[in-house]
């Protein structure tokens, strides 16, 4: 019996310690709004963290949350110097819309296209919105799905812890 209790924490304490561990950003090749190619593996903010935040032109969710951010990116940028990815999950058909969108919101943001969802798929989200937090080095900190008014404020505390270690 006791061996089993032995086995069965040992599961338990490397499951916690999977969870909290870091991960890198795939490499996946998508484009910015001019067209040009950005591989998702170089993602970076000079050292400092940033986040990326899936979203679709049609998901209010998304829109809604992209616009509270916005609200508050500059305060944000400020205090923390982070720097955020929005990054359009549009099918090739809308990708049109995309630009249009970002600019009538006033989005400070640095828009990449991923009209297939490969990047999104890569990171194992399955619905939008969807935000990952990234240490200055590039790895995975914090995953979210989905977005409820007020949520941006975990982020920025995600954020803050970040930049305090």
């Amino acid at each position: 019996m006791r061996k089993i209790v032995f086995h069965l924490m040992m599961v338990i304490a490397f499951l916690s310690l999977s969870q909290s561990a870091t991960a890198q950003l795939p490499a996946v090749t998508l484009k910015t709004m001019d067209g040009q190619a950005i591989k998702t593996d170089t993602l970076s903010n000079n050292g400092k963290p940033f986040i990326i935040d899936f979203f679709a032109t049609w998901c209010k969710p998304c829109n809604r949350e992209l616009d509270a951010i916005s609200e508050v990116y500059a305060d944000w940028q400020e205090e923390t110097g982070v720097k955020i990815f929005a990054v359009s999950v549009d099918q090739a058909q809308n990708i049109q819309k995309v630009k249009p969108l970002v600019n009538n919101h006033g989005w400070e943001y640095d828009v990449l296209l991923d009209p297939n969802s490969d990047f999104r798929k890569a990171l194992g989200a399955q619905m939008i919105p969807f935000v990952v937090v990234c240490d200055g080095k590039g790895n995975i900190v914090y995953r979210h799905n989905g977005y409820t008014d007020g949520a941006e404020e975990e982020l920025i505390e995600k954020v803050r812890e970040l930049i305090k270690e």
